[in-house]
């Protein structure tokens, strides 16, 4: 069974005015349940603030949990940060740790939201309210789960919050490949950025993807990897400037099973970016990820001798 953190309120009606899609969420529980029994869902605990904090400074904290957050910094998010925005907010980052916590006992979990990688200390940026990746991966460290983590992001735009906030942790190290000329203009330094020119195709990306990734899976050992699953290098995403197609995201969720898997690796994915007007067929490329990743792992757990 395919371990799938959810909670109600990641569901949430859009605050206006807003351009980001918020029925991705449920349109993505909507796929899953329709998987039937080949799920089994997992009901997140809000993170308390004391771990958010350990990211976060105190009072941007207070003002998102208090639903006061600057205008100047809402424009930054993209969103009006509402009560319900507020009540979201520490459940989605809850549910990136439990799906770690999972994959360290299955080998691979997913939340069915997350990848808030933008977020930065004092405010959120890029429709990202707290990084996720990035309190979720301070949490495991501290609390003694893991003695090393990696954040893998392959959202078509880099992950410099995530590289900013972890930035003084040596036990956590970040790997971002994305488009060169995309958001952030201001780059981040992550452990290591691979940085994709405009128009980039299936045949090159994965190319980059294997040859940068596996070396450095080779060095730093990890022991978990939050993978930030974003679905925007696709050739027809509103924000993106790739040129991956529907097969080139299958295959690279293969590919990123199968760099973990041959190392041992428990994996923990998350949504991140995905954008246009057609919601479905984002949501679809979501699920086409959880199910693509969670395949590889269930076969390798199965004894199956072929790798994806």
């Amino acid at each position: 069974m395919i371990a799938v953190v959810h909670h109600p309120d990641y569901v949430a009606v859009a605050p206006s005015p807003s351009a980001y899609r918020w029925n991705k969420n449920g349109l993505i529980r909507d796929l899953l349940l329709a998987e039937g029994d080949a799920i089994s869902w997992h009901l997140p605990e809000a993170m308390p603030r004391a771990w958010i904090e350990a990211a976060h400074d105190p009072d941007y904290v207070t003002e998102v949990l208090s639903a006061k957050v600057p205008r100047e910094k809402e424009r930054r998010i993209g969103f009006v940060v509402n009560e319900t925005v507020a009540r979201r907010a520490p459940y989605v980052v809850g549910g990136t740790w439990l799906a770690a916590t999972l994959a360290l006992e299955r080998g691979y979990a997913a939340n069915s939201a997350g990848g808030s990688h933008h977020a930065l200390a004092a405010t959120g940026a890029g429709y990202c309210v707290f990084n996720d990746l990035a309190v979720a991966a301070m949490r495991l460290i501290e609390e003694g789960s893991v003695a090393r983590v990696m954040v893998v992001d392959c959202d078509v735009h880099q992950g410099d919050g995530t590289a900013a906030l972890t930035a003084g942790h040596p036990e956590i190290t970040t790997y971002s490949i994305h488009a060169e000329k995309n958001f952030p203009v201001r780059k981040a330094r992550s452990t290591l950025d691979v940085a994709l020119p405009d128009g980039t195709d299936d045949g090159a990306y994965l190319e980059a993807l294997e040859t940068t990734l596996a070396p450095m899976l080779d060095r730093e050992r990890p022991d978990i990897v939050l993978y930030q699953a974003g679905v925007d290098p696709f050739g027809g995403d509103r924000l993106g400037r790739l040129a991956l197609s529907e097969e080139g995201l299958i295959a690279r969720e293969r590919l990123v099973a199968r760099l973990m898997i041959a190392r041992g690796i428990p994996l923990a994915s998350t949504v991140g970016g995905g954008y246009g007007d057609d919601a479905l067929a984002i949501a679809r490329r979501h699920v086409t990820a959880i199910l693509t990743l969670s395949e590889a792992y269930e076969r390798e757990s199965s004894g199956c001798t072929g790798r994806a």
